[in-house]
């Protein structure tokens, strides 16, 4: 999220019990693990915030919008949705440290900055060129022990005519950051340089893994299926279901956005609303973050848990203008306090007292107000296999 920009069939009978004749289901899977019916939050495990414009590696340090956590090393990787206005495309590794007998959160220590690089072992074009890249979303894949990152892309729009076209993407690296493959997208998420397609800050902006699939969250609407939400009304997002072994689109789903809690200050400010990431509970339960921003007003974020069993399968339509049913969604958590630009979200450590723990952390924009916070929380209800 930029501030202040505007910016299976259900699934098969096996893991769902119904069958939608549409095309396009998911293939049955096993479960990540045996996860109990409902993810619980139970408390806090604290809090630490990043020094604003943290020197480190040869970078500045911030624009934090995805983290993930290799469960065998226990290293953590933390992607910068930077530009190119503070270095090129990048990554960083670090630790992260939780008591070993309360859980509670101690703290985080960068230990790597890395460059995304292309194939032929050059940087990725910086904003404004072709081809460039704003990176929003990274998974350490413990399968195939990749990395996997998603590109927003980019496009013109009224207020930025000049802007070129750029590709919404999702790109497996190598844990040093090179790019060792990509994932083909649907027509449906394809950037232009028309009102068709992903609006500009709406691209992929959420991206998991399941053993068998990838799934991938646009930010907000398309154009051709709605505005986007208003105080009155909310807004449909697809959800993309990619099978692992094929890398091709195998179904879509529609999540519905919540309606914006309240007007912008003033009541024709901007406003920003979306979803800023997924986790994967099971392979057919899922976390999303939610998150708003308001002008004059601030920002929200919400954990909801989703289930993709029942939701029709949309991939082959253009529009939403037919009937279908959504994914069904509950909300588990609701940020409280000073609530941050919150757009990363991974499953950390088993705890001693038998949760684990899951781990919020938010984009400061560069811009000083805002902080570069992570977040610890203990779960119930998440999957057993972590470690």
């Amino acid at each position: 999220m930029k501030r202040g920009v505007r910016a299976v069939v259900a699934v098969a009978a096996a893991l769902g019990g119904v069958a939608v004749p549409q095309a396009g289901a998911v293939a049955a899977e096993p479960r990540l693990a045996a996860a109990p019916k409902r993810v619980e939050i139970v408390r806090e495990l604290g809090e630490f915030v990043i020094p604003h414009r943290l020197e480190f590696g040869g970078t500045v340090v911030g624009g934090i919008s995805g983290i993930d956590r290799d469960p065998v090393t226990g290293r953590w990787y933390l992607i910068s949705d930077d530009r190119g206005r503070y270095g090129s495309a990048r990554f960083y590794t670090a630790r992260l440290s939780f008591d070993p007998r309360s859980g509670a959160f101690r703290g985080v220590t960068l230990t790597s900055a890395r460059t995304f690089h292309r194939p032929d072992g050059s940087a990725y074009p910086e904003y404004g060129r072709p081809w460039s890249v704003d990176p929003e979303s990274i998974r350490f894949d413990p399968w195939s022990r990749r990395l996997l990152w998603a590109s927003e892309g980019d496009r013109p729009d009224k207020a930025n005519p000049g802007i070129p076209v750029s590709p919404v993407a999702l790109r497996w690296a190598d844990t040093q950051g090179t790019e060792v493959g990509k994932i083909p997208l649907p027509r449906t998420l394809r950037m232009t340089n028309t009102e068709s397609g992903p609006r500009r800050n709406f691209g992929i902006e959420g991206v998991t893994t399941t053993k068998k699939h990838v799934v991938a969250a646009l930010e907000g609407p398309r154009y051709e299926d709605g505005e986007p939400p208003t105080v009155e009304h909310g807004a449909p997002v697809r959800i993309t279901v990619f099978g692992r072994r094929t890398g091709r689109p195998a179904a879509q789903f529609v999540y519905p956005l919540d309606r914006l809690p309240q007007a912008p200050n003033p009541a024709d400010g901007l406003s920003d609303t979306g979803i800023s990431e997924l986790l994967a509970v099971s392979a057919t339960r899922f976390l999303a973050l939610e998150r708003t921003w308001l002008e004059g007003v601030g920002y929200r974020a919400r954990i909801y848990e989703f289930d993709i069993t029942r939701a029709t399968n949309v991939l082959s339509r253009d529009t939403l203008t037919a009937p279908y049913r959504p994914v069904r969604k509950r909300l588990v958590h609701e940020f409280t306090g000073t609530v941050e630009n919150f757009e990363a979200l991974a499953w950390g450590p088993k705890l001693a007292t038998g949760e684990c723990s899951l781990v919020a952390a938010s984009d400061d924009n560069f811009y000083a107000p805002e902080r570069s916070v992570f977040q610890a929380l203990a779960v119930k209800g998440c999957p057993r296999r972590l470690d």
